[in-house]
């Protein structure tokens, strides 16, 4: 199936230059786009548990928390990974 061809229109009055709209500078805005957004879209089962964006941050910010004490060694682990037993 082939595309119809699109008949492109200047929507530029004729009045105007390309000269008189100032320099274009691609991605000038991107950074800041960039740094002020950050969405994320929780699951509904998910949102009915928190009444807030602080109620989730805390949520998370423990949960880090817990995961960064858990990760060091403990008085059993020396850090070495023991190997599977055979069987034979």
């Amino acid at each position: 199936m082939k595309k119809a061809k699109s008949k492109v229109e200047d929507d530029l009055r004729t009045e105007y230059k390309r000269s008189d709209l100032g320099e274009l500078v691609r991605g000038k805005y991107a950074a800041r786009i960039a740094k002020s957004t950050n969405v994320v879209v929780l699951d509904p089962e998910v949102a009915k548990a928190f009444p807030n964006a602080e109620a989730v941050n805390q949520a998370l910010l423990s949960l880090i928390n817990v995961a960064r004490a858990s990760s060091r060694l403990t008085k059993r682990s020396s850090g070495r990974t023991s190997k599977p037993a055979v069987r034979r």
